[in-house]
């Protein structure tokens, strides 16, 4: 609840303290904050319009379900490479409770959770992008397309991301004339064990091996195991938290000399699903180099 009274002003409490700490460990020596891009899961993005208002920063809110880091920092790095800025901060967050609230069923119901399920992560993410400073640098992007393969199964998104997480991947590869094999690692968002088994076919069928090659941030951050988070973990959070905490010290370290980051999102709506439409996938992808 982090001392708030709704599970959603929790979210909003998150997002303000991810914000800062990113703004404070960003030091002296780059250039202040000038925009904001940022999004979250929840109805006209109230986690993020709340959480950031005291920020009293342009805000560019956006909507990429669980891959809203991913375009939230293709978007900034193109805002500070073309000049417009000299610093931007990508944000974005999830919470369990809030995300169960809209988009399933009250939490005292108790539901069953079937094994294809993933558990949304509640944190928060955020990141300084800017000209000058830090040993992390974004090198290129692919921004993913909508691919729908006609899944409706809300309670397996990893089925319903894994063909466009697929799609964006091939699609990087083949437009920047690379393998797997340049990559130490290809991470994708949160398509859990369940979208991994079905990424690693589908990829293979478009010439490209991930075999060996591919983490998920999904699989990355809970103990299926000992916390019983079935297929994973999913939400904006699962990829941010993950790449703040994980991957980017080891590109920092040069431990890891380059990786794809690839956060996926299922594009449904409490209205989508209760008029029987399918989850279409999205999934776009960031280049991120030791420098």
């Amino acid at each position: 609840m982090v001392g708030q009274a709704s599970w959603e002003e929790a979210e909003s409490a998150l997002q303000k303290q991810a914000a800062r700490l990113a703004m404070e460990k960003a030091g002296p020596g780059v250039p202040p904050v000038r925009y904001l891009f940022s999004g979250d899961l929840l109805g006209q993005l109230i986690a993020t319009s709340f959480g950031v208002m005291d920020l009293k920063l342009p805000l560019f809110g956006l909507y990429g379900a669980c891959s809203t880091i991913g375009e939230a920092l293709m978007l900034a790095a193109m805002t500070v490479q073309g000049g417009y800025c000299d610093a931007v901060l990508a944000l974005t967050s999830s919470h369990f409770g809030s995300a169960e609230k809209q988009f399933r069923f009250p939490l005292a119901y108790g539901g069953q959770r079937p094994l294809s399920a993933t558990w949304t992560v509640t944190g928060s993410g955020a990141f300084v992008l800017a000209r000058s400073g830090g040993s992390a640098c974004v090198t290129g992007a692919t921004p993913g397309r909508v691919v729908d393969y006609g899944l409706k199964d809300s309670m397996n998104m990893g089925a319903c991301m894994a063909p466009a997480a697929c799609d964006t991947i091939c699609t990087h590869l083949e437009d920047f004339g690379r393998t797997p094999e340049d990559y130490d690692f290809i991470i994708t968002g949160d398509l859990g064990s369940v979208g991994q088994t079905i990424l690693l076919e589908l990829a293979g069928k478009r010439g490209f091996s991930l075999e060996g090659r591919h983490l998920d941030c999904g699989m990355l951050i809970f103990d299926p195991e000992a916390q019983d988070t079935h297929a994973g973990g999913s939400g904006c959070a699962c990829s941010a938290v993950v790449l703040a905490a994980c991957l980017l010290p080891k590109i920092e370290s040069g431990e890891w000399r380059r990786i794809l980051f690839v956060p996926t999102g299922a594009l449904l709506s409490t209205v989508s699903c209760n008029e029987g439409q399918s989850v279409p996938g999205i999934a776009h992808a960031v280049v991120i180099e030791h420098c």
